[in-house]
């Protein structure tokens, strides 16, 4: 009867438990501005003074959160930004982008038109303190501030819910947000707001890798082949976060995304024997660096493909290696927010983006082709065709849009042996999902999505006549350079990011044109003028992006 016992003997000496904080970051140096003093006041429970947060505050911060993240940027990102005008090394397009992209912001901050047309989904971190008392219920007040704004402003409902697990439903409200509350502090709740775009989302990765990568130049080897996988759908220039390790596969990208947003940025950068997430401050450098190089620049071509590069090292299990990727886009979209007994606060973000325009616009960009919509499509396809890939055009004329959902019903006509519609065969094919139109405007926000989720269709749409020029942004699959090639098709690559911009400045008349009941994955008949974009793939199967590695 030797067994040991079911419970381990509690007179064994053991040492003193020292905790050490995950994460353990350094001093808030965040400015904030007070938008509220309701509904917070400082009662005695047992003795103890303690904060009494009413729903109604909850709710203010949040709305407020999302509208203000959907029309203005961090001052960090806008001097990002400008610094490539002034960088000698950056290239032509780096240039005429960023300068778009600033143009963009300063349209955003009117408060009318969000600076993309993905306004994303709502993300919600609150770190509630022990002496912090609310109604139990705040996961429905924050989501509830949420909704509001996404009702009120002139915001995108992007969620879709699952009514079997084939069919889905707009919940036309852009619920439900994720909400996440930990209890972390003393006397406050502190917050982060994001609105998280599924371009950006996408571009998510979890690699397990082993203990064997974790020497300098096998690991720079594997970053390297892996941030060339995040291509340019995503609209870059990219703040870019690594994580290596991770005590599970879900922290390691919980922690890709914080950094991303740069919540982590206080963190030591150092590690220690007590397991410490760290910065490693000098792999920064180095992976940034090796992103100048790579050539894929802001999204044509150059310098720009990231504004900076976080890289987290974390503790791990001795036989996993969990290695997180990820990227906030040019739609860099998050705040901080918290409650004390002084009142509710926000982040300080940029409201006057104009002071980071430069005084005289440059011409950026290269020589500039004029296009004519509003002709026969074998003549627009041989207007193209005299060009080569990374030339700069400017189109005029009618679009139709049609992204995911509608290009599942144009399929399912093909596949009954019914003919493509003419207006598909007749005019170029945006990828997009417009904002809600405001009051007095043409068209609400209205950037292109990503290009490579309809991949699948180009060739049978090709085949049948249709989607033979398509509008997008970001790199595509060899599938659609050998349909291009096949059936004398292009694919241009429009300015990801700048969805206010083109909204104010190019589109001019919007209406549906068919599946109305989709919301805004509608077809839509669209008028341009002057609309910006580069030939990326052409009829003679060259493609931009190949040339990147990205193809």
């Amino acid at each position: 009867m030797n067994a040991p016992t079911a419970f381990p003997d509690q007179s064994k000496p053991v040492p003193p438990y020292k905790h050490t904080p995950l994460f353990p970051l350094g001093k808030d140096e965040t400015p904030y501005k007070k938008i509220s003093s309701e509904g917070v006041r400082v009662e005695k429970v047992l003795g103890k003074d303690m904060l009494v947060v009413s729903r109604e505050a909850l709710k203010t911060l949040s709305e407020a959160a999302f509208g203000d993240i959907n029309h203005y940027l961090r001052p960090g990102h806008l001097k990002q930004l400008r610094s490539i005008l002034e960088d000698g090394e950056a290239s032509p397009n780096d240039k005429f982008v960023a300068l778009d992209f600033l143009k963009n912001a300063n349209i955003a901050a009117g408060g009318v038109l969000p600076m993309c047309q993905d306004t994303g989904t709502a993300i919600i971190m609150g770190k509630k303190g022990c002496n912090v008392i609310t109604d139990g219920d705040d996961e429905a007040a924050l989501s509830e501030g949420a909704r509001d704004a996404y009702l009120r402003r002139n915001l995108r409902y992007s969620q879709v819910a699952p009514l079997s697990m084939y069919e889905e439903k707009n919940t036309a409200n852009n619920m439900p947000a994720q909400c996440e509350i930990y209890a972390e502090g003393d006397d406050a709740y502190k917050f982060m707001f994001m609105a998280k775009g599924g371009g950006s989302a996408n571009k998510s990765f979890l690699f397990q890798a082993t203990p064997s990568v974790l020497t300098k130049d096998r690991l720079l080897a594997f970053l390297k082949e892996k941030i060339l996988t995040l291509g340019t759908a995503a609209c870059p220039p990219y703040h870019l976060a690594i994580v290596i390790g991770g005590t599970s596969a879900e922290l390691c990208m919980k922690t890709v995304k914080l950094a991303s947003a740069r919540y982590l940025d206080a963190l030591p950068t150092h590690g220690s024997p007590d397991g410490n997430a760290f910065r490693d401050v000098e792999m920064e450098k180095e992976i940034h660096k090796m992103t100048q190089s790579l050539g894929v620049g802001a999204q044509f071509g150059g310098k720009y493909f990231c504004h900076d590069v976080r890289v987290i090292r974390m503790p791990r299990h001795g036989a996993s290696l969990p290695i997180g990727l990820g990227v906030s886009c040019s739609a860099d979209r998050q705040v901080l927010g918290k409650i004390t007994k002084d009142g509710v606060y926000l982040e300080e973000l940029e409201h006057n983006p104009a002071q980071y325009l430069p005084q005289v616009e440059e011409a950026l960009g290269g020589e500039v082709v004029k296009i004519d919509l509003n002709q026969p499509m074998k003549d627009i396809l041989a207007t193209f065709s005299k060009y080569p890939i990374k030339t700069r055009v400017s189109m005029t004329g009618t679009m139709i849009v049609a992204r995911d959902s509608a290009h599942a019903k144009l399929r399912e006509r093909l596949e009954k042996g019914e003919p493509l519609p003419d207006y598909f065969k007749n005019h170029p094919v945006y990828y997009a999902g417009p904002a809600k139109t405001p009051e007095g405007y043409a068209s609400g926000a209205f950037g292109p999505t990503t290009a490579g989720r309809m991949d699948s269709f180009v060739d049978q749409f090709q085949a049948a006549g249709g989607s033979m020029v398509m509008v997008a942004k970001g790199n595509r699959a060899p599938a659609v350079r050998e349909a291009c090639k096949k059936y004398g098709g292009f694919y241009l690559g429009s300015i990801g990011g700048a969805a206010a911009n083109l909204a104010e400045h190019c589109i001019k008349k919007v209406e549906v044109l068919e599946y109305p009941e989709l919301g805004m994955e509608a077809i839509w008949r669209i008028e341009v003028v002057d609309f910006p974009a580069f030939i990326i793939i052409d009829d003679k199967g060259n493609d931009f992006f190949k040339e990147l590695n990205l193809g």
